[in-house]
């Protein structure tokens, strides 16, 4: 199992700070999520059923026909490259690891590649795995170009594989509206955006064959009926949506501006997260973690990704710890392990 953002019991133990004195800015999910009221008894004694309003809300969602309900976009990832015979596959990197280890443990030939070099990576892959925007860099690309690479992989029975999970906060350039489409395979999650990470929802848009293979693949009852129907309302509920993307958009600019008065400008980002690289990450996700505030620490490239704090005082928080750790001449505290070590949601090449 790789590490991920998020293990807050992991944390406490180590540092001996209660789980409820936590801010945790590890996740990148939505602090201000969607307001979920109580699903209908119903809802915990029925098996889920297709014909819910669940796709239907999600199709109007994505302005896409063809998609299909998983138990979060992890069992898509998963599940893929079950799909190919042993293929060429490029996967942008740094970038969430879980896509070239589910390729790799499938026993593709998996290369990871920076931004620059997805281009020249076409010619040479089956499949082009890569995340918009990216996580953690922010990294964005032009509808035009995907599509591009989309056509040239499709020319060859090739695949496009885009990570949409950061998406919702700017639809305007989400690939959905292009699907379905010969070769491209768009995922997209309730867990970041809608905040919903613990009802494990998420959606492959593909062309209709290579989503009955999926379906064939996962079986049945993949989304529990109260997730089902907390997703409806969620996606049904536009008005929300609009003042989200609002608030996370001045959220956003508001966590760059802080992160610069402390002397750690981002070096990229989304209204969800921004993204710091400093040969210091290490020491400074531990002098933060001393302090209750638990950051995701990735080591190659050495940086840290800063989630949005969700309240007035977590702001103020955040602000007087980084005042603080990022002070000249601020003493490192040593963890319970001796020294400053790896966190609960750090990320290596190996995930370990």
């Amino acid at each position: 199992m790789l590490e991920h953002g998020g293990r807050l019991r992991q944390a406490a133990r180590r540092y001996g700070i209660p789980i409820g004195d936590w801010l945790d800015l590890s996740t990148g999910i939505n602090p201000c999520g969607w307001p979920v009221p109580e699903p209908p008894r119903a809802a915990w004694s029925r098996l889920p059923e297709d014909g819910d309003g669940l796709e239907a809300a999600a199709r109007a969602y994505y302005g896409a026909q063809q998609l299909l309900a998983v138990a979060g976009s992890q069992a898509a990832i998963q599940a893929l490259p079950r799909l190919r015979d042993q293929a060429r596959v490029s996967v942008l990197d740094p970038g969430y690891f879980e896509h070239a280890h589910a390729w790799r443990c499938a026993g593709h030939q998996v290369t990871s590649v920076t931004a620059g070099q997805l281009d020249d990576a076409v010619s040479a892959s089956d499949v082009l795995v890569l995340i918009h925007p990216n996580n953690p860099t922010g990294t964005r690309f032009p509808v035009d170009e995907l599509l591009a690479w989309q056509t040239r992989l499709a020319a060859h029975g090739g695949w496009l594989v885009v990570d949409e999970a950061f998406m919702d906060a700017t639809p305007e350039a989400s690939l959905a509206r292009f699907c379905p489409r010969s070769g491209l395979i768009l995922l997209r999650s309730l867990g970041k955006f809608f905040g919903l990470a613990g009802a494990r929802v998420g959606f492959v848009l593909a062309p209709p064959q290579l989503l009955e293979r999926l379906t064939a693949l996962l079986g049945p009852w993949a989304v529990s009926s109260p997730a089902r129907w907390v997703a409806t309302q969620a996606l049904a509920d536009r008005a929300w949506q609009q003042g989200n993307r609002r608030y996370l958009a001045a959220a956003g600019e508001r966590l760059v501006d802080l992160l610069t008065r402390c002397g750690l400008p981002p070096d990229g980002g989304c209204g969800l997260f921004q993204w710091v690289r400093t040969p210091a990450a290490a020491r400074l996700q531990d002098r933060l973690a001393h302090r209750g505030i638990l950051t995701r620490l990735f080591t190659e490239p050495p940086s840290l990704r800063f989630g949005l704090p969700g309240t007035e005082a977590d702001w103020a928080r955040l602000e007087t710890a980084l005042a603080d750790v990022t002070a000249s001449g601020a003493r490192i505290p040593r963890s319970k392990m001796g020294e400053v070590g790896r966190l609960p949601g750090t990320y290596t090449r190996t995930g370990r």
